[in-house]
């Protein structure tokens, strides 16, 4: 049997994060599970999974129970168990430098001081692995980074966000059936 694509959405556990700045990787996740009938029904080394099959392809999508901070413990655990080649692995996350609604994937790159990424990258012991960064903007004024990220959405940033959740799924669908530099030439902006 053939390796299946793990996509990981990085975020927080919990009602209270789920629709913080800092959990668009859950929410894309989300969405893309819902399209394909997929549901977060089992836990597997410290990540909530959904496994099923997107465009004729065997996927895992994860969300790590770690906390942000500590993606890497869920993220490595779940490549080794399963034996992903890490060209097959997908991680998706919110970006500071990234304009809000922007999308981003590269196949490889740094953390960019993204804990999440860090640990990640840690764990797996390279950083190159494909990753799709979904641009939230920078905090206002001299607000702090750690705060920002962890507010909620505005109600006229979700209705953009609605939109932007819609286009990483796309992305990610495109990534599956078509490889990375298609998905890039398509959706990176």
């Amino acid at each position: 049997m053939a390796a299946p694509y793990l996509i990981v959405g990085l975020g927080n556990p919990g009602p209270q994060y789920a629709r913080n700045r800092h959990n668009v990787g859950f929410q894309v996740l989300d969405r893309l599970a819902a399209r394909h009938g997929l549901s977060f029904s089992r836990t597997m080394h410290r990540a909530l999974v959904a496994e099923g099959r997107i465009d004729g392809r065997r996927v895992i999508l994860a969300k790590p129970l770690t906390y942000m901070n500590n993606s890497g413990e869920a993220v490595g655990a779940l490549v080794r168990y399963f034996n992903i080649p890490i060209e097959q692995v997908l991680v998706v996350y919110d970006d500071m430098d990234l304009p809000q609604g922007a999308l981003r994937l590269r196949p490889k790159g740094g953390s960019g001081g993204q804990r999440g990424m860090q640990s990640i990258i840690h764990h797996l012991g390279t950083e190159v692995f494909p990753r799709l960064r979904v641009g939230i903007g920078r905090p206002p004024g001299r607000m702090d980074a750690a705060a920002y990220v962890l507010q909620n959405f505005s109600p006229d940033e979700e209705t953009i966000m609605e939109e932007v959740r819609e286009r990483a799924a796309d992305a990610i669908e495109t990534w599956l059936r078509e490889g990375l530099q298609a998905a890039m030439n398509r959706f990176n902006t």
